[in-house]
């Protein structure tokens, strides 16, 4: 279980979450990956923190009605802190940055184009010959 506090999913306290909200996190986590995969960070941190903030409402009006004594409590802990883990995720995507989504932050790609072109091997200039003005292209 040290393995387990150590990440910092499971809170300690006296009374261990739920199953079933254990449950239901890990399968919103799972979910919020399969949907990174097809929609993009932001799109599946904003349908897991809704999520979650459903299952967080119910588990504290749950814990007004029972007490803690039903383990109520540590639902809400361990909600809370799934829900701060994928807040901190939102938030990476959401850093200052360019206002447009195909701009490069501090603008590396358009250095590295000048650097590119700038350090690019040059042919030699090649004597072509006198031309006349009638002559066609091929040889």
């Amino acid at each position: 279980m040290s393995g387990a506090n150590s990440v910092g999913i499971i809170p300690t306290t006296q009374v261990p979450p739920t199953d079933e909200v254990i449950d239901a996190i890990a399968d919103i986590e799972m979910t919020r990956r399969e949907m990174e995969k097809e929609s993009g960070l932001a799109a599946s941190c904003s349908s897991a923190l809704r999520k979650l903030h459903e299952i967080l409402d119910r588990e504290k009006a749950a814990l007004q009605l029972h007490g803690a004594g039903a383990g109520h409590a540590a639902n809400v802990d361990a909600v809370t802190i799934e829900v701060e883990r994928v807040k901190r995720l939102a938030v990476a995507i959401k850093a200052p940055g360019p206002a447009h989504r195909n701009a490069d932050p501090a603008g590396r790609r358009q250095e590295s184009r000048q650097k590119s072109w700038q350090n690019a091997q040059r042919n030699p200039a090649r004597n072509k010959g006198r031309r006349t003005m009638g002559r066609a292209g091929g040889r």
